[in-house]
């Protein structure tokens, strides 16, 4: 059986039409990584980031300085912006920057959504999102003194539109969900969600930190009001890179986000009294972009164009689908369940294995060369990345995890 899988992995290599790709990303030094099934939590630096990154500091940075921000650097979070739309999210130009962080940016949209339908009251979100975004809006809940109404979800599935269309009413101002459920890879059913949504008059936020960059997304066509979404992960950003947010065109007259800075300003240089904010989507920025860190999008960026976002996703549901054979293959006879959807309509871009204890295979698997990522309370996360992980390399990762699992004691089960 493990020779048919792995022929079968090598067939999948040689047919992949992306593989060349895997050929612009940096290698680990050392040779002491086998496979890097984390793509979903931080992607793998491009060759051509550590070249874009040396330019800039010693051309741009080192031989312009000051000047550089006249050069263009002042544009770039819309620049960056429009491109990341046209590439990636589906989105037309002059809706979408490149800044801060996606916890200051789903503040910063979260809270002009809520003030501007001050006479609803109740904001609709499901208890298994990401930390973050519950939080942010614990926090707003506090400041404003609106409701939160929790849709208790599954957290080996996701959102379903006949949950939200239970939660909204006519007192809902605004929904946030995940398109990619952090946990699970669930794929929530944008459309139909905003849907319900509309029909009840509330405004749609969309968190997609785990859908950017693997899975197409269509935020104009979807009619999303809001969104949200890392640049670390599929996009190859590098650690700590910032986000960016989505903010439909027919809302930037409307809403206004909180944290008024110079950037934000409708004249940044004129230094005067009083804020007025920029016209469209530049009204979003609130400080001084981080410049340094919007370089490796730059690189990211093009090769993504020249891959194609629905050759990306094509991939991608191979690469997982081969994650569940072997699953179930070699781990379900050993109590491992797969708490990902099977139907690749509702499937991200990671699978999620659980087991009791898998906690304790975490250092064992990272001192063999193979790095997934674990989420409490017992799952091991494989997020491949279509554009730098080949299916020889799930297969070898995989392989380990099998060989450790099956020599783990398990914890004793309370009665």
């Amino acid at each position: 059986m493990s020779d048919d899988l792995l022929a079968r992995a090598h067939d999948l290599d040689a047919a992949d039409p992306l593989g060349g790709h895997r050929d612009e990303f940096l290698t680990a030094p050392g040779g002491d990584l086998l496979s890097y099934l984390d793509g979903n939590s931080l992607g793998r630096p491009l060759a051509a980031t550590a070249r874009l990154i040396e330019e800039f500091v010693r051309d741009q940075w080192g031989g312009r300085l000051i000047r550089g921000w006249t050069d263009g650097w002042l544009d770039w979070p819309t620049t960056l912006g429009d491109r990341l739309g046209a590439v990636a999210l589906g989105a037309a130009a002059g809706q979408t920057v490149v800044a801060d962080s996606t916890t200051v940016l789903l503040y910063k949209l979260a809270r002009a959504a809520v003030d501007a339908r001050p006479e609803r009251r109740r904001v609709v979100l499901d208890t298994d999102n990401f930390p973050t975004d519950r939080y942010v809006l614990e926090g707003i809940a506090a400041e404003r003194g609106i409701e939160l109404v929790w849709i208790e979800t599954d957290p080996a599935t996701g959102i379903r539109p006949d949950q939200v269309a239970a939660a909204v009413d006519g007192d809902t101002a605004l929904v946030l969900f995940s398109h990619v459920a952090y946990r699970s890879g669930w794929l929530a059913d944008v459309p139909e969600i905003n849907r319900i949504a509309h029909a009840a008059g509330a405004l749609t936020f969309w968190d997609l930190c785990h859908s950017v960059g693997s899975v197409p997304v269509r935020l104009d066509e979807w009619g999303v009001d809001l969104a949200v979404g890392c640049t670390y992960k599929y996009l190859n950003g590098g650690p700590g890179a910032p986000a960016f947010a989505y903010l439909r065109s027919g809302l930037q007259g409307e809403l206004r986000q909180p944290i008024w800075g110079w950037m934000g300003h409708r004249a940044s240089f004129e230094m005067g009294p009083g804020y007025e904010p920029a016209p469209g989507s530049r009204a979003l920025l609130s400080g001084t972009p981080p410049i340094l860190g919007m370089v490796p999008l730059h690189a990211n960026l093009d090769m993504l164009a020249s891959a194609g976002i629905d050759a990306v996703r094509a991939k991608s549901l191979l690469l997982t689908g081969y994650v569940l054979e072997l699953a179930d293959a070699w781990l379900a006879p050993l109590g491992v369940q797969v708490v990902s959807p099977r139907d690749p309509e509702r499937r991200g871009g990671h699978v999620t294995l659980r087991r009791a204890g898998f906690e304790g295979l975490l250092e064992p698997l990272w001192e063999n060369g193979v790095i997934p990522d674990y989420r409490r309370p017992d799952g091991l996360r494989i997020g491949p990345a279509p554009l730098s992980t080949s299916f020889t390399e799930v297969y070898e990762g995989l392989a380990v995890l099998r060989d450790l699992a099956e020599k783990q004691t398990l914890p004793e089960r309370r009665p």
